[in-house]
């Protein structure tokens, strides 16, 4: 039976994985153990489990976790050594784990490793837990084998596990009609209909983490750059597009089009949104209406007394905190103030909008309060002013220069530089700093003329959020 093509259905053959590891990421950690139990309906058609030789030491945190230990694994045969049995195993069945992803990409990492290409269908008891279970607070294992009244020793072991498992598919059969867990089942599986076009190893491919995504097509014989996107789960974003059930038109026509499918994983959603802003302001794909900033660069700079300045966006300028308004040229940020200085009453003159002796033409014709004939003081005046701004002023950058916002965990760190609510680049942990020194040297400079409105909306919301605290840049 062709696994890729299998029926996802209550009949089909399944087979329960789990699997432990030396770590959350099959690009770096190895299966320290596999369980596999099949199953066809209510039968169970085998059990079958090994211990893995990595290759290299545990974790002490994995051994506490698993009871696994170097010692355990000295005499365990290396996955090259079950790999054909494993794959027997899962051979004509649908690949059934909780986090499927998590079990189904170490697997199919390690086949990849002894160049063996390998996919099939797959389930995620998460999802189908979620489907028929909307009302749980939680669908991690423990929470779902609370639910059932199921009782496993030795849990985090891939044996016990698997059983868990089995058991639950058990009591999910007793409990629910074959439509009811079809329709679950097709929620869980993750069913996307991909264009001829792009490798059926794309489901597979994709990760589940945070990144953006790109999606190219032809035009005229050439590749042209459709869309970009961001996502927190690329895998699921992505295939969002595929599944059939848009009702947009535009976004109809926008998945037929697609010839092919990169991407660039982040550390998080700052990072994520950050480069998908910049990249789209850079290309301009066909698709995207929005996030084209770039061109706003000039603000209303008021100091004290004095009239308001026209001047270029900078971090300078932003630390100042009395910026007001982003215009992409000096026409619109005049007509901007113009109409507030009409709808309130402000002088031109104090303004700067007006010139010449006497008063203001706005005080002859009762559209001004007489700040410029001493009727109304200056002190008063610039305070209704600054009132009647406060919606447009723009949020001060609060440091003497750069720093630096850390994102991610483990090995997907990454330091985000930043200046006057402009990124202004990404290092990652362990170089020598040198590229942040070059960015914070010309920081001020490099961003002159070149102020980017969808950078400061992201910063100015993200970095509220106390996990993106910005920290002084290292010393050199």
């Amino acid at each position: 039976m062709d696994r890729a093509h299998l029926t996802i259905s209550p009949e089909a053959p399944l087979a329960f994985v789990d699997v432990e590891t030396t770590g959350g990421s099959p690009g770096v950690h190895r299966i320290i153990d596999v369980a596999v139990v099949g199953m066809t309906g209510g039968t169970v058609d085998f059990e079958w489990q090994s211990l893995v030789n990595p290759g290299l030491r545990v974790p002490a945190g994995i051994t506490a976790l698993t009871g696994i230990d170097n010692d355990m694994l000295i005499g365990a045969p290396r996955f090259e050594d079950i790999a054909k049995e494993l794959r027997a195993r899962l051979e004509g069945r649908v690949f059934v784990a909780h986090n499927v992803r998590f079990d189904y990409g170490f697997i199919r990492r390690e086949l990849a490793r002894m160049e063996t290409q390998w996919r099939g269908p797959s389930m995620c008891t998460v999802r189908l837990s979620r489907a028929l279970y909307p009302d749980m607070p939680r669908h991690n294992l423990d929470a779902v084998m609370e639910h059932h009244g199921i009782v496993m020793e030795n849990r985090h072991r891939a044996m016990p596990d698997a059983q868990v498992l089995r058991l639950l598919w058990s009591r999910l059969r007793a409990a629910w009609s074959h439509d009811q867990l079809q329709a679950a089942m097709d929620r869980a599986s993750l069913r996307a209909t991909l264009p001829a076009a792009l490798s059926p190893d794309l489901a597979d491919d994709l990760p589940e983490s945070p990144g953006v995504y790109r999606f190219y097509g032809e035009a005229e014989q050439a590749e042209t750059l459709l869309y970009i996107g961001k996502a927190n789960n690329l895998r699921e974003r992505v295939l969002d597009h595929f599944r059939g059930d848009a009702s947009d038109a535009k976004a109809l026509k926008l998945a037929a089009q697609v010839r092919r499918v990169d991407w660039t994983q982040t550390a998080g959603e700052l990072g994520a949104l950050l480069l998908e802003a910049r990249e789209i302001r850079e290309t301009q794909p066909v698709y995207n209406r929005q996030l084209r900033g770039g061109g706003d660069r000039l603000t209303w700079l008021f100091a004290h007394d004095a009239p308001p300045e026209l001047v270029e966006l900078d971090a300078q300028v932003l630390r100042s905190g009395n910026a007001f308004g982003t215009y992409r040229a000096e026409r619109d940020a005049r007509r901007a103030l113009e109409s507030l200085a009409r709808e309130h009453k402000w002088c031109f003159k104090l303004l700067g909008l007006e010139s010449g002796p006497g008063s203001c033409f706005g005080f002859q014709v009762g559209r001004c309060n007489g700040a410029c004939v001493g009727k109304e003081s200056a002190v008063i005046h610039l305070a209704r002013v600054m009132l009647g701004l406060m919606p447009q002023r723009l949020k001060q950058w609060p440091h003497d220069g750069a720093m630096m916002v850390r994102e991610g965990s483990g090995e997907h760190v990454r330091y985000h530089v930043v200046d006057g609510w402009q990124h202004l680049g990404t290092v990652e942990p362990g170089c020598d700093f040198s590229e942040v020194e070059e960015l914070q040297r010309l920081g001020t400079r490099a961003r002159r003329g070149a102020f980017d409105i969808d950078s400061y909306r992201i910063l100015t919301r993200l970095l509220r959020d106390p996990r993106y605290r910005p920290l002084p840049l290292p010393r050199p």
